[in-house]
């Protein structure tokens, strides 16, 4: 007992960890974090950036970490594994705001890079992008005209469903005579932690930073089956709005479901609905989606100051 592993190994340990330290705090890293914890084992995430899901809506960020520490698992920020040492049966991690963390087994769930090297790029004049994937075009075309590439090799939207649809594309365009190029824009995506996250569309700052002027409404509440079960835990909801055009340009939803929820939002969100729209459309009670097509009150309002 006692090593360090990544997301490979995690389904092939030899023994169940009392005590976990996972490093990271992306969809991997916190995806594991629960399932460990949902198992009995005492976890801890230690993640170098400010709080968890970097990229992720700040409101959405600090709503799951609450939940999460709710669930007992402990979550570190702003410093790394800085060591690990055996030490008899047990690691000893030593991170690098000098605290030592006794575990049983290491988790490292760092993100992973395109594995594109020592395939011959450079030989056929292949470039690459500033992200470090290959460049490509909107038709996955790279530099050299007859060279495509496709899915987490090109760095864009590391999902399987994109990867798929870019496949998709691909083959459309170069063997169907339908030339299809990929839009990636309002992909809906799921992180299936416990609580489920689940975001389509603009974050609140990518929509201040992009936008005139900014709606934002939201909401957060006991779902019904978790009150009558008795549990502590919460769903956060929020849209983002256009508050000129009144387009739903972003939606973010913790809780039970909110994968399920997303890829339908998702249908609205690429249609371009309007606030009106979600207003206009029937509840279904009693379900906590409901709450997407019930919230009037704005949690606030950002109007960006033109340049003088």
């Amino acid at each position: 007992m006692g090593t360090s592993f990544s997301s490979n190994e995690a389904f092939h340990l030899p023994q169940f960890p009392k005590r976990i330290l996972i490093q990271g705090g992306g969809y991997i890293a916190l995806e594991f974090a629960t399932i460990f914890n949902g198992l009995g084992a005492e976890v801890t995430v230690v993640y170098r950036g400010d709080n968890i899901l970097r990229g992720f809506d700040d409101e959405v960020r600090a709503h799951l970490r609450m939940e999460l520490e709710k669930r007992g698992i402990r979550i570190l920020t702003k410093q790394v594994v800085a060591r690990v040492e055996k030490f008899g049966h047990e690691l000893r991690v030593a991170l690098s705001e000098h605290e030592d963390i006794a575990a049983d087994q290491v988790m490292f769930a760092t993100g992973r890079k395109p594995n594109i090297e020592h395939i011959g790029l450079e030989a056929a004049g292949v470039a690459l992008g500033k992200t470090g994937g290959i460049a490509v075009n909107e038709f996955s075309q790279t530099s050299v005209p007859n060279i495509y590439a496709v899915g987490d090799v090109t760095n864009r939207v590391n999902l399987t469903p994109v990867a798929i649809r870019e496949g998709h594309a691909f083959a459309d365009s170069v063997f169907g005579g339908k030339p299809t190029p990929v839009n990636h824009a309002d992909v809906p995506t799921a992180v299936f932690s416990e609580p489920e996250v689940g975001v389509v569309g603009m974050t609140e700052a990518e929509a201040c930073r992009a936008l005139a002027k900014v709606d934002i409404y939201k909401s957060t509440f006991r779902p019904l089956k978790a009150t009558l079960a008795g549990r502590d835990t919460r769903t956060f909801m929020k849209l983002v709005v256009d508050g000129h055009t009144d387009r739903v340009v972003g939606c973010h939803i913790v809780g039970p479901e909110a994968g399920e929820m997303i890829q339908l939002i998702g249908v609205a969100v690429k249609m371009k609905a309007t606030k009106a729209d979600f207003d206009a459309t029937m509840a279904v009670h009693p379900t906590a989606a409901e709450e997407l097509v019930t919230m009037r009150e704005k949690s606030a309002t950002h109007v960006r100051q033109a340049a003088e």
